[in-house]
């Protein structure tokens, strides 16, 4: 049995399903990564909300882009934070944090930058921009390893000095002590 374009309790396609599915998940995490007091539990809703934009970037047909989220800000960054944090300092957030003290100011530029969303998208004329545009992942490839190397390799040589001064400062012994 074949399964139907729409989804038959409420109608909508599946794409459109998936999407509101994936960036509901987003946001819920990104929520979750400014409220939770617990600094490990907070990179884990940092990791779930990154994994929910690389499925948005798989909807729009950029696998590229959502290989690199994967790679880069799952794979590298988010690991390093939680690494750091977990080797570094104590667990628990404390009891007053510096933003919540800063909560009326918070607010109100946060509904000011809504305000400005609600106006960008409803002035956007979206016709164009709905079309799926697919990435030439082998343009991409050929342009970054012919004319693009040696910024390439500085930059992934600059990423290794990073990771070895983090795992350097991460087990230096207190020599003040």
């Amino acid at each position: 049995m074949p399964i139907p374009d729409q989804v038959p309790i409420i109608g909508a396609s599946w794409g459109d399903v998936l999407f509101v599915v994936l960036a509901a998940t987003m946001l819920g995490a990104a929520l979750l990564v400014v409220t939770l007091r617990d600094i490990i539990r907070s990179g884990l809703a940092m990791i779930l909300a990154f994994g929910a934009l690389a499925g948005l970037y798989v909807m729009l047909g950029a696998p590229l882009v959502a290989a690199a989220q994967v790679l880069v800000y799952i794979g590298a960054i988010s690991v390093l934070i939680l690494f750091a944090v977990m080797l570094t300092q104590a667990k628990n957030a404390p009891a007053r944090l510096v933003f919540q003290t800063q909560a009326i100011p918070a607010a109100i530029a946060a509904a000011v930058l809504a305000i400005v969303i609600a106006l960008t998208v409803t002035g956007t004329d979206w016709g164009a921009v709905g079309q799926v545009i697919q990435t030439a992942t082998s343009d991409l490839a050929t342009l970054l390893f012919t004319a693009y190397v040696l910024p390439f390799e500085v930059v992934s040589v600059l990423l290794l000095a990073a990771v070895i001064g983090g795992v350097f400062l991460a087990k230096r012994e207190d020599r003040d002590a």
